[in-house]
């Protein structure tokens, strides 16, 4: 009876220590490419890491987050914007996270959608923050330095993540995307650099009325650019320069708004006769208009992201 009650004493200890015990943490991420996944409730968000090759795990890192179009998921948007080579050379850690909807042809709660397309939308901004606490686990991240770009309804996605989630989020690149949200509320200050195809068809440089379509309602891009000079404080009257204009390549040109609070800019690029598409890369289809190849969004945007940190 003793030796039956000593083994259920030791036992129970036993127990109690494994409760108490620490959750394993998930082992570090090296160079390469990694899939991650996010628990939202009972739901499964997934997204890609790229980690470039000079990566030091003993030195935070920037991170950009690259946010795909409509009808895109995580893994299209690596090939469409090109941005891990970009990362390998610059140093800066990628990722990639897909939106939510059918199959691989996904969307982001970006804001702007009417009616039953309004309808069960995900809480995309509080996925991006359960997102960059995930990959605070495995990669040692530079919280001053983390960034958000994006290509059309991933563009607008980055305009709602400035607004909303100002905090975490230094400055953005939305790429053929205006801001969807009737609302833009920041904590902070967000320096903005803007792309956009005089010709995009398909989120075209002034909307109607503020509509892209039937089911959609956007700002046009002066408006949203205008948006964020007021919010930022900018000088209402900008520097206009070409930054590119060579042989039979489009013109591009660059708008500045600087001067504003805790040195924030607004910045609209403008490719004169470009489509809806990744300033530097090769379109993948036709339909979507014609990409300047004379410049690259993936530069720009980069350069302009080392001269805003999280203050």
């Amino acid at each position: 009876m003793r030796k039956s009650l000593i083994v259920l004493i030791v036992g129970l200890l036993a127990s109690s220590a494994l409760a108490q015990e620490p959750p394993k943490q998930p082992d570090p991420l090296g160079p390469g490419d990694h899939t991650r996944t996010v628990l939202m409730g009972e739901q499964k968000r997934t997204y890609l890491v790229h980690v470039p090759k000079k990566y030091d795990p003993k030195s935070p890192s920037p991170v950009v987050l690259a946010l795909h179009g409509a009808a895109m998921n995580g893994p299209m948007m690596v090939w469409f914007s090109g941005l891990n080579k970009t990362s390998d050379e610059a140093g800066f850690v990628v990722a990639y996270p897909s939106g939510t909807g059918t199959g691989p042809f996904l969307t982001w709660n970006a804001g702007g959608f009417t009616g039953k397309m309004a309808e069960g939308k995900s809480d995309d901004v509080a996925f991006v923050g359960k997102l960059l606490d995930d990959l605070g686990t495995v990669v040692k991240v530079d919280e001053k330095r983390v960034y958000a770009c994006g290509m059309s309804n991933g563009g607008m996605m980055s305009y709602r993540l400035a607004a909303e989630l100002s905090d975490r989020i230094a400055a953005i690149a939305p790429v053929a995307g205006t801001i969807a949200i009737e609302d833009s509320k920041p904590k902070r200050p967000v320096p903005v650099i803007h792309f956009h195809g005089s010709k995009d068809n398909i989120v075209p440089f002034e909307t109607a009325k503020g509509k892209a379509s039937s089911f959609m309602k956007l700002k046009g891009v002066e408006d949203s650019i205008q948006t964020w000079v007021k919010l930022n404080a900018c000088d209402q009257k900008p520097k206009t320069e070409t930054i590119s204009a060579d042989g039979d390549e489009m013109t591009v040109t660059s708008t500045t708004y600087g001067g504003g609070k805790d040195g924030s800019e607004v910045v609209l690029v403008v490719i004169e006769g470009g489509g809806h598409t990744w300033p530097g890369q090769r379109p993948p289809v036709g339909f979507i208009g014609k990409s300047a190849t004379n410049v690259s969004a993936n530069d720009l945007m980069w350069n302009f992201f080392q001269r805003h940190e999280l203050k």
